[in-house]
């Protein structure tokens, strides 16, 4: 159903492999779910992904939507798969991820919620500008948002370090300005927390000054030392 021998043959049999699978009798069988986890989430492996990833994705929506039971594995199958040194990759991955929290029910969002927040909290604190622009975009989508408002208490204390520290020192001012809206939306879902997150977070940076501070001031002590014996050991020769 799926070849990714060259770029036409690969989105077209993927398109055609979408409406078999919106064809599939629900509960799916299981060479069904062998096929999603053995054959499509294995497919976002190749460099060349670009050249079949539309479809690609469109199928594995078609699944999650057939069984969202399927949801969690698939959801995680795709996080360990995550390119460490591919942005442009990444950016698709993003894009896909997005398309299926989009159908998400909300009871298999819970499930999910850690190890995605973990994940998009390292891709806004992304140096390429695609990326962290990408899943700053999350934030546009009002279902999405809908999810995150009423899971916010675990969510803020995930995304917080890394939107705090892109809004002080990050290098583009199109993702500070990204940055602050989705801190400002979070200020507005939860006054408090985001206000003991902001204490703690200055508190934590404080006491890391502090200790590298101590490290400096040992290092130095260190150096002086030896300065000092060597020069007694010059002397003594």
């Amino acid at each position: 159903v799926v070849s990714t021998q060259s770029t036409g043959s690969s989105g077209i049999n993927a398109e055609y492999g979408g409406s078999i699978i919106n064809g599939f009798a629900v509960p799916l069988k299981q060479e069904h779910r062998l096929f999603l986890f053995k054959v499509l989430i294995p497919l976002h492996k190749p460099r060349g992904i670009a050249s079949y990833h539309a479809q690609l994705a469109y199928c594995i929506v078609q699944f999650v939507e057939k069984d969202p039971a399927l949801t969690e594995p698939t959801l995680l199958g795709l996080l360990k798969l995550w390119p460490k040194t591919n942005s442009a990759k990444e950016v698709m991955l993003l894009g896909e991820i997005e398309e299926i929290l989009d159908i998400i029910e909300p009871a298999q969002f819970k499930k999910i919620i850690v190890p995605m927040f973990k994940m998009l909290a390292k891709a806004v604190s992304s140096p390429q500008f695609q990326v962290a622009e990408r899943a700053l975009y999350f934030w546009n989508n009002e279902y999405i948002m809908s999810l995150i408002e009423e899971h916010c208490r675990i969510i803020m204390p995930i995304m917080f370090p890394a939107l705090y520290l892109i809004s002080k020192d990050h290098w583009n001012q199109t993702i500070v300005a990204l940055v602050y809206n989705v801190m400002k939306t979070f200020m507005e879902m939860n006054n408090q927390l985001f206000d003991e997150l902001t204490l703690s977070f200055k508190a934590e940076r404080q006491k890391e000054k502090r200790k590298e501070a101590h490290r400096e001031e040992a290092w130095k002590k260190v150096q002086k030392r030896a300065i000092e014996a060597a020069n007694g050991n010059s002397n003594v020769g």
